[in-house]
């Protein structure tokens, strides 16, 4: 917790310094990457430095942890540093880089503050970056050691063992470990970083679920990121792996985190995904149909079209092993509304248009696991909310930084 001082302090700043964090978190970056350019080259994901990502939800994540200091000053907000501390042990950031982001971070806040910035209001600051980083690297040190890398080495080199192509812009990719040992522990819902080193010589890193069950293996589906009307930039690792990796070839994954998980209770579960957003969902109903769960399961998937629909048969398999299980999915195109899917697959109904729940029987205390575009989460957590489900049964996540729904 914050000593009293250091709490009187950062509340009368805390105004200054959130009007102003949209210029600290860019000039840090670009002090950090000047003292350290081989972090940007190796660990920062360029596309999200490039559109402003990155420097949101760093702002973000001081913001709300120190706002939580000051409203809550007898607890931690466990639910944020757990989430971010996932993120950093997948990526395999140490404990020595808390310094050199410190240095940087600091370093910005003064020289935009300026003679707001005083020696007080400097210590109180410094107060709360150490509280959350120690925080931080405690749980980071707890998530390597159950993952079996308790030396923070997350690293291993694997082996693609095959690829499907299951969509125009979505491949599957098999991984097994080359060192033949077993692939670490893994929960339904989980993701894993894959590293890989382009053209340019920089070995970018990003995130991508794990999609299913592999016999000895691990399973990620990348769907081709492309350049935006906006400028986004294409996504130059998932480019890299669907351009250049067939099979054969090896990657460094790391293992597997994630706070988004399937739990184990037997209450009703709804899954709802839009586009490649399907991926984690796939994980848990493989789960499910694995262990023969009893529970009612809706699967629900928005996508544009039936043949955009990544992963689409194994959605529908799975649910038919589950006798609690149906699916709903909404097609914007190509879909005549509330249609029974053909096959041998009753338990599945299509809509045409925009995912709605509100048309759906949710049964009371239902747990809902959300992935997909922002703005679909948005839209269906409010529904999920209409609907009765309660916001603590509403768990969601995000690929790329999270900047909050």
């Amino acid at each position: 917790m914050l000593s009293p001082k250091s709490a009187a302090t950062v509340s009368a700043t805390l105004p200054a310094v959130g009007a102003a964090i949209g210029e600290i978190t860019p000039l840090f970056y670009e002090k950090l990457f000047a003292a350290r350019p081989e972090l940007l080259r190796d660990l920062f994901n360029r596309g999200n430095q490039a559109v402003g990502s990155q420097q949101q939800a760093l702002a973000g994540a001081i913001a709300a942890f120190a706002g939580h200091l000051l409203a809550h000053p007898d607890t931690r907000p466990d639910l944020l540093l757990t989430r971010i501390a996932h993120k950093h042990a997948s990526l395999g950031v140490r404990e020595d880089q808390y310094p050199i982001v410190h240095e940087h971070l600091f370093a910005a806040l003064a020289e935009v503050l300026g003679d707001v910035a005083t020696d007080e209001v400097v210590a109180a600051w410094d107060e709360v970056y150490w509280l959350m980083a120690h925080a931080l690297i405690a749980i980071e040190r707890r998530l390597c050691a159950a993952a079996g890398a308790a030396d923070g080495t997350v690293w291993r080199t694997y082996r693609v063992a095959g690829r499907v192509q299951e969509t125009a812009d979505v491949a599957t990719f098999f991984l097994r470990p080359v060192d033949g040992a077993p692939v670490p522990p893994h929960r339904p819902g989980q993701y894993v970083s894959v590293q890989v080193q382009l053209p340019d010589g920089a070995r970018q890193i990003r995130q991508y679920s794990l999609s299913g069950q592999a016999d000895g293996g691990l399973r990620i589906s990348v769907k081709r990121v492309a350049a935006g009307p906006d400028g986004t930039p294409a996504g130059a690792v998932s480019g890299h792996l669907h351009d250049r990796v067939h099979g054969g070839e090896t990657l460094r994954v790391s293992a597997p985190f994630g706070d988004v998980v399937l739990d184990d209770g037997p209450g009703p579960v709804l899954l709802a995904s839009a586009g490649i957003g399907c991926t984690p969902m796939i994980g848990m109903l493989a789960h499910l149909a694995a262990d023969a769960s009893p529970r009612r399961v809706i699967a629900a998937h928005a996508d544009r079209s039936p043949d955009s629909h990544a992963l689409r048969t194994e959605l529908v398999q799975l649910t038919g092993k589950l006798t609690g299980a149906t699916a709903e999915l909404w097609y914007e195109e190509g879909a005549a509304p509330d249609a029974a899917a053909p096959g041998p697959a009753p338990a599945v109904t299509v809509h045409g248009g925009r995912m709605d729940l509100t048309r759906l029987d949710i049964p009371a205390g239902t747990t809902a696991h959300l992935c997909g575009p922002v703005s679909f989460m948005k839209a269906v957590r409010a529904q999920l909310l209409a609907s009765g489900v309660r916001p603590a049964d509403i768990h969601h996540e995000v690929f790329g930084p999270d900047l909050g729904l």
